[in-house]
């Protein structure tokens, strides 16, 4: 057990992972469990970083031009059918609604697993000409998908997202590696998706891929290429300028909560939640130090209001516990920035700021209050984000055969790179042998050799393997 360990109740990482995210998310107070197995209550604490994520996001979405829609929550089955591989990718995890009140319904509804089709049968009626184009819409929603096995934020049978479904007279593309590099102080690797591991009806998938503390893969965000496949299936086209009936091109595009869980597994520690500052629904929190000690407590609220006057979230902490709780507390929540002051600082018109990504303890003139909250702020982002960084980069290694690919994984865990002749009989046997999935082709290639380590045949293109949540 770590020695400067504070929160006893949280089972340390390297004992059990598995362990450490479940109590990290209860008692940090992100999550409870409900009556229904898989669908979770996202407490405050917990909806609020998604709030803040949600709230970036939008904005970002905004000025590429998408606008926000929203549809149906139930598809009739017929709508599904439309799209073979898209509804026979989705089959397994559907939940169907066949009662209306007391009486049968004549079609089966489909709680949207993905909304697709519903976007697609909408677009069939909105766009006749290419004046009509571009079309792009974007959905924050929820959505059910019967998952067997489940886990806070990584898989839930209901779980929130935004879903991007974009129509273009010709190809283009979204990705989300900026807003995990530079919001989240997450590192990604970004790529394709093989064919086997593509978006259901999709023509490619585009991906980014995070390493989580356990050297495990998350896919934390992807984007779709459909091609006209969807248009044709449901017959949407348009008016070109020189007078020709064609199909548009789609797009879809889409993150959700399990980005929550990312952010969880990739900066926590054995003290809880280790926060970002951009999504932080608490950056600073105000602790006043002897507080019951005269003027302490005024000082301490003008250092917070001035503090919030400059657009930081801001907490004070006046409640009679203890230091020492106060300090375990707001750790275990994750609070980027704590701000310290009592009788000493106020004479010496100071206070003392602590970071929670290593603890440095900086002690600023009260001058200079807002500029070093800024300063501070930033390097735990950064701070963060190095970490992260190293992680990855340290676990990331090339196998040139199975057996060393197999090796690898067994020993160390990480992301495995190697060459692929890009047959899917050999992904199949990866994950067979070695025990992992393709996590994407990246598209910064490296040439690590000229035959597949798997079957030594002519190696087209370099992949990342990996095992994932």
């Amino acid at each position: 057990m770590a020695k400067d360990k504070k929160v006893e109740q949280i089972t340390d990482m390297e004992v059990d992972f598995a362990q450490w995210y479940t109590d990290v998310c209860k008692k940090a107070e992100l999550i409870d469990y409900s009556s229904i197995k898989g669908m979770f209550i996202y407490r405050p604490y917990g909806y609020a970083i998604w709030e803040n994520i949600q709230k970036m996001m939008d904005a970002e979405f905004k000025k590429t031009g998408a606008e926000n829609v929203y549809m149906p929550m139930l598809i009739p089955e017929s709508l599904l059918q439309k799209e073979k591989d898209h509804v026979e990718g989705f089959a397994p995890e559907c939940a169907w609604v066949t009662m209306g009140g007391n009486e049968k319904l004549e079609e089966r509804y489909c709680i949207r697993p993905t909304s697709e089709t519903l976007f697609c049968e909408h677009f069939r009626n909105v766009i006749q000409s290419h004046r009509d184009l571009p079309k792009m819409y974007n959905q924050w929603c929820s959505v059910l998908r019967w998952e067997k096995t489940t886990r806070p934020f990584l898989r839930g049978r209901e779980f929130l997202w935004q879903e991007g479904h974009t129509l273009h007279a010709t190809e283009q593309e979204a990705r989300y590696a900026d807003f995990c590099e530079n919001i989240l102080a997450m590192p990604v690797t970004r790529g394709q998706k093989t064919e086997k591991e593509k978006f259901n009806g999709a023509e490619a998938t585009y991906t980014i891929e995070c390493m989580m503390h356990d050297r495990k893969a998350l896919q934390a965000g992807t984007s779709h290429y459909f091609g006209d496949g969807f248009a044709r299936a449901f017959d949407i086209t348009f008016t070109s300028k020189d007078n020709q009936r064609e199909y548009p091109h789609q797009t879809s595009w889409g993150v959700s909560t399990r980005l929550i869980g990312g952010i969880i597994m990739t900066h926590g520690d054995n003290n809880g939640l280790v926060l970002p500052p951009k999504i932080a629904p608490v950056q600073i929190v105000v602790i006043p130090v002897a507080q019951h000690k005269e003027g302490v407590l005024e000082a301490a609220q003008k250092l917070a209001d001035r503090l919030s006057a400059a657009g930081y979230r801001v907490k004070m902490d006046t409640s009679d516990n203890s230091m020492g709780w106060k300090c375990a507390e707001y750790e275990m929540k994750g609070v980027p920035l704590r701000v310290e002051i009592g009788p000493k600082d106020m004479e010496q018109n100071q206070c003392c700021m602590v970071r929670r990504d290593n603890r440095e303890k900086t002690f600023v003139s009260l001058n200079d209050l807002e500029a070093a909250a800024a300063e501070q702020l930033q390097a735990v982002h950064d701070g963060l984000y190095q970490r992260a960084l190293k992680n990855l980069q340290e676990h990331t290694y090339v196998a040139h055969s199975l057996e060393e690919a197999k090796q690898i994984q067994e020993e160390k865990g990480g992301f495995v790179k190697t060459m692929w002749c890009g047959e899917e009989a050999c992904e199949l046997k990866m994950k067979e042998v070695a025990g992992m999935s393709s996590r994407c082709i990246p598209f910064a290639q490296e040439d690590l050799g000229d035959t597949c380590p798997i079957c030594g045949k002519p190696a087209k293109k370099m992949i990342y393997w990996g095992v994932a949540y």
